[in-house]
């Protein structure tokens, strides 16, 4: 009975864990470019008490054993990279990425992540994110600039008030072989890892890479809808969980009771 409780502890120590992950997706409902996360786990080892395929009395072998098993436990929280809904600004510096890539970001001399693309402007004209952090490569805005605009191949142009160019280049992105390996560090921003891979740089609709759409804002992938079915199936199972150990807490109870 002891390894009921034991057993059923683990599964609310899961639930509660599949909670705390789904509360940060709703939390991120209306963050811009932000990926849904998705708990993943699995069962613990096995008690065998009769071997599958053991020799019986008859000269014959039993086709199924008696393995107990002690519970659950988290084994990994994936980070769901599908395409985010679009929403329409008239900012010329939101960029959407249609398809696979990152904008990429210098924090301090290291290269950073992200899918956000609701870009400022420093003091210096440098196109930068919410945070200060400059793009790279970085793109520099002319203080005489009227008009800035941005292709789907990444090339960008600044014009002045007479619609002349008077700076121009292209925007990189960066791609992974397994997006899924970053490590979130919260503000946006993701970390390269052994588990993803080098980055792979390239010019937007080049090679894999998604294209670059101006004037529009890519939003987080949470469906509402989805993670309150979520929610309440953990919730239940959480209580299930709390029930199994009531029941054992019962049984042990009655057993004790015996020796009156």
């Amino acid at each position: 009975m002891i390894r009921a409780l034991w057993t059923a502890a683990t599964g609310m120590q899961a639930q509660q864990i599949n909670q705390d992950v789904i509360a940060n997706n709703l939390a991120n409902i209306n963050t811009v470019g932000f990926k849904k996360s998705r708990a993943e786990f699995e069962d613990l080892m096995y008690q065998v008490l009769l071997k599958s395929g053991a020799e019986t009395s008859l000269n014959s072998q039993l086709p199924v054993g008696i393995e107990v098993g002690m519970g659950v436990k988290p084994v990994s929280v994936q980070k769901m990279f599908s395409q985010g809904n679009y929403q329409h600004s008239d900012s010329d510096f939101d960029w959407a990425i249609e398809g696979d890539g990152f904008f990429q970001l210098d924090d301090n001399g290291r290269t950073v992540y992200t899918r956000a693309g609701n870009f400022k402007i420093d003091k210096d004209g440098s196109i930068c994110n919410p945070d200060g952090l400059k793009l790279i490569p970085e793109i520099t805005v002319p203080p005489e600039t009227v008009h800035f605009s941005i292709d789907s191949g990444g090339t960008w142009t600044a014009t002045d008030n007479l619609g002349s160019p008077i700076a121009t280049g292209r925007l990189e992105l960066a791609k992974f072989l397994n997006p899924a390996g970053l490590t979130s560090l919260g503000r946006n921003l993701y970390a390269a890892t052994d588990s993803s891979g080098e980055a792979i740089t390239g010019n937007p609709g080049e090679d894999g890479m998604g294209t670059i759409s101006q004037h529009f804002l890519e939003m987080s992938n949470v469906n509402a809808v989805d993670e309150m079915v979520k929610m309440i199936v953990g919730q239940r199972a959480y209580e299930i969980n709390s029930k199994a150990i009531q029941t054992a807490d019962s049984m042990l109870r009655m057993t004790d009771n015996l020796k009156r």
